[in-house]
């Protein structure tokens, strides 16, 4: 058998691959006289059919099979050994004219080669991270939502503007039929309010969706409608009112921080608001990692310049789904993942030169701190080291889920990695100019 490579350009190859009879023949007759021993033919013995019989029945499909695995055995080593980084898989070029009954066998596969490149991290003061701060007026409605969900709630015969409402709202041209609880102050607008306020169980009120509250997402969770139909949303709902409540905020008192913080921690509305502030500050700073990481592969894609094989790539991803592409499918699958290639090789070549890795100790321990936090969400804070080693190992065994915590955890050791590297623009902001800053 011989192979040879032959390069087209920078970024494609053609491998040839030539096989004689003699590096599959052996092989053959193995399989041959391991059929031979098992045949079930009337008129034979078992073990005892004529092995010209044998070949002439499974002769050449065996044959076949054994030269594609042998072809694919010695592609595959070719590869490693010559330590070609490709992109997707090897493709076979059809020939016309080949022939199973020939002496020899000749194959060709095109290869797409991954492009060689140069990465700069100085990007000084080019790349904005945000430092998420609780502020004053976050804290104050945190407070209030404590007091309001820990608060003595009461019955009102009719509604007012901090009362609770239940109804139900309806519109049948949409199918809108979702009985739902709000908060007369979170009505968009006096209009709204009006309506609403002095109702009493039993009345049946006429409300326009279109600015009805002050997000679409409070929308579409009283309404029960999906998220893109609430952008827009623009009908008349009726809304019957069927419980009208409310509620008296709970005293700032220890009885109140004893069941927020059962170990005792907090114990003034001083120590309550700063507890708040460093929760909250502490959620803020996934939030804002995660932003960075985004803005820094964003900086990469855009900063880092090299060829694909573009046309190689289109041409491999027509059969490398589930599905077969036409070419013209296959290349707006191509626009649509060129992106995150260029990201996954840009991030590979980092992690291989600065000596980046995972290994299954490291994916273990860190599976067992996610479970630790579910867990704790649940009640347990101290479960044990063999239940979490135990659930850690059952959750790594799902393909799906390890490389979802391992691209999770390579996330982290990169974020790691940028910072110590690169220098950021910092941006102190609340939470709430962080959304409309970055989410606008």
């Amino acid at each position: 058998m011989n192979i040879t490579k032959e390069n087209v350009d920078a970024l494609n190859a053609v491998v040839k691959v030539d096989i004689v009879a003699d590096d599959y023949q052996a092989k053959v007759t193995e399989v041959l006289t391991d059929y031979r021993k098992k045949a079930d033919i009337p008129g034979f013995r078992k073990g005892h059919v004529p092995m010209g019989m044998v070949k002439k029945q499974y002769g050449k499909s065996i044959m076949i099979d054994e030269v594609n695995k042998l072809l694919q055995d010695s592609l595959n080593k070719f590869i490693t050994e010559e330590k070609l980084d490709i992109l997707g898989n090897p493709l076979p070029r059809v020939k016309e004219d080949f022939n199973w009954d020939a002496e020899t066998f000749s194959f060709e596969f095109e290869l797409g080669l991954a492009p060689e490149f140069e990465i700069d991290l100085s990007a000084k003061n080019k790349i904005k991270q945000y430092n998420i701060v609780a502020t004053e007026k976050l804290i104050d409605e945190e407070v209030k939502n404590i007091q309001s969900r820990y608060g003595k709630m009461s019955s009102l015969d009719e509604a007012t503007e901090h009362s609770n409402v239940t109804g139900t709202f309806l519109n049948e041209e949409k199918e809108i039929n979702k009985k739902s609880t709000f908060l007369v102050n979170d009505l968009k607008g006096k209009k709204n309010e009006k309506k609403v306020i002095g109702a009493k169980v039993g009345d049946v009120i006429e409300l326009e969706t279109k600015k009805l509250f002050e997000d679409d997402l409070k929308l579409q969770q009283i309404l029960g409608v999906a998220n893109d139909a609430a952008a827009d949303l623009d009908i008349t709902v009726s809304l019957t009112v069927e419980e009208i409540t409310k509620t008296d905020p709970a005293d700032l008192d220890k009885e109140l921080f004893d069941k927020l913080f059962t170990d005792g921690s907090v114990s003034t509305v001083t120590e309550l608001r700063e507890k708040i502030k460093e929760d909250a500050e502490k959620q803020f700073l996934q939030q804002g990692d995660q932003q960075l990481l985004n803005a820094i592969q964003e900086y990469l894609i855009e900063n880092t310049k090299f060829d694909l094989p573009k046309e190689f790539l289109e041409k491999w991803l027509q059969t490398a789904g589930e599905k077969e592409l036409s070419a013209e499918e296959a290349a707006v699958e191509y626009e649509k993942s060129e992106k995150g290639l260029r990201y996954q090789l840009i991030e590979g070549k980092i992690m291989k030169d600065n000596d980046i890795k995972v290994d299954y100790a490291e994916l273990t321990e860190y599976a067992k701190g996610f479970i630790k936090t579910q867990m704790a969400q649940f009640g347990n804070l101290n479960p044990e080291e063999e239940e979490l080693n135990n659930i850690a190992g059952r959750i790594l065994q799902n393909q799906e889920e390890a490389q979802k915590l391992q691209s999770q955890l390579i996330g982290q050791k990169l974020l790691t990695f940028f910072k110590e590297k690169i220098n950021f623009k910092t941006k102190e902001v609340s939470y709430e100019d962080f959304i409309k800053e970055v989410y606008k």
